[in-house]
């Protein structure tokens, strides 16, 4: 591969930003990672079912995207900094609400209404950075953003489960409010305004805003691209704790194990990934993380009682592998909009990701079966063979959003 030239070192301002965002992208992540490991304990203490557990699990999901949808008219009409300051405080009531939740029926709606605002967060992230960074540093930028999935995984998961264990499950949330109670304070005050869009808006209102993102042909070709991404990603993640647990003969504590070593090697390698997008060609190492990922997601649904060293080892080479295809293909798709779109175009891309995480979730849901409390699950393989082939589809997506790219680059 012909390397490129990645652009100097950051300047303090996006620094300080990155820092910040990542931060507040860690408390966002962990408020949804946490259901999945939490996942066995929930379904046993409310007595719920696979199919309502991955209810619970899509609701969010859904929730965001459609505010994603309705915020991304008016994504670019504000300063970025008061938007993300207003729906991260939003987050941090529906978290709340999770906290004291005591039934299903009230924890679905807290979902809803954490998912409500914490599914446009990720999308105002990602238009602050693409302000930010230059297209070839975007692969650094956004890889340390997205280390808060690996931070999650060290030091969140495996604290909200030792404080679950130790007091109930609510606890977890709490940790979160109190966390992003701190962070909402650190960005007020130094995260700088970002308002330079505001120049080159035209006069539209929200709705002609949204659908003159929704027409354009390369935007819809970068929807797409993000939602066959995010929908097979989902599929496994909400059943991950109880398919380990029951079906592989992991400990709850062995899984607190599990959560820190795959935390801790992605944390190694999402910066690898990142430098390597920004030096080589995004769409080769999108393509071998997609294979990589696919070989181990076929090991891991297919996996039977395992020692716990080996289950470590194949999961730290599936997340490597997802995130060898996440980074590259996250930087590819930032750089489809123009600056005057960017905020609506983020907006609606993060809804299409949320939904279609959702769509996977609920599907998965319907296929995995449990028959009973402490039973293996069932079908988990084939969840499996369904997300290779969605990989595939995906990988056909953001190729196309690659030679668009290159094709500007050529006109230029």
């Amino acid at each position: 591969m012909e390397a490129l030239k990645p652009k100097a070192s950051f300047s303090r301002t996006q620094l300080v930003s990155v820092l910040l965002l990542a931060t507040i992208q860690f408390t966002v992540v962990l408020d949804f990672m946490i259901l999945s490991p939490l996942g066995d304990i929930l379904m046993k203490s409310m007595k719920i079912t696979p199919e309502q557990f991955g209810t619970a699990v899509s609701s969010y999901a859904f929730s965001a995207g459609i505010s994603g949808f309705l915020a991304a008219g008016y994504a670019d009409k504000f300063d970025r900094k008061k938007l993300l300051l207003f729906f991260y405080i939003g987050f941090i009531l529906g978290t709340f609400f999770c906290g004291i939740a005591s039934s299903y029926p009230f924890l679905v709606i807290a979902r809803i209404i954490t998912g409500l605002f914490g599914g446009v967060i990720g999308a105002i992230s990602m238009a602050i950075i693409t302000d930010l960074f230059e297209l070839n540093q975007r692969g650094r930028a956004m890889s340390f953003v997205q280390m808060a999935f690996a931070a999650s995984q060290i030091l969140g998961i495996p604290i909200g489960l030792k404080l679950a264990d130790i007091f109930n499950w609510h606890a977890s949330f709490f940790m979160i409010v109190i966390l992003a109670v701190l962070t909402v304070a650190a960005v007020h005050f130094f995260l700088p305004n970002f308002n330079q869009h505001l120049a080159v808006q035209q006069k539209q209102t929200g709705l002609q805003h949204l659908l003159q993102a929704v027409r354009k042909r390369n935007y819809r070709i970068g929807f797409l691209a993000t939602g066959f991404l995010a929908i097979g990603g989902y599929m496994i993640m909400p059943f991950t704790s109880s398919f380990l647990i029951n079906n592989v003969g992991i400990s709850n504590n062995q899984l607190i194990t599990i959560f820190m070593v795959t935390g801790i090697s992605s944390m190694i390698v999402m910066p690898l990934v990142g430098k390597l997008a920004d030096s080589f060609n995004k769409y080769r190492i999108f393509l071998y993380g997609s294979v990589m990922t696919s070989i181990m997601v076929l090991i891991y649904t297919n996996l039977g009682v395992t020692p716990l060293w080996l289950v470590m080892v194949i999961n730290v080479l599936l997340f490597a592998g997802i995130m060898g295809r996440a980074v590259p293909a996250v930087a590819l798709n930032s750089g489809l909009p123009d600056s005057s779109d960017r905020g609506a175009y983020m907006s609606i891309n993060a809804s299409l990701q949320q939904i279609a995480g959702g769509i996977g979730a609920f599907i998965a849901g319907h296929i995995v079966v449990q028959k009973a409390t402490h039973q293996p699950l069932e079908h988990f393989d084939i969840l499996g063979y369904i997300m290779v082939g969605i990989f595939a589809l995906c990988a056909v997506l953001v190729f196309r959003v690659h030679k668009i790219l290159e094709s500007r680059k050529t006109m230029n």
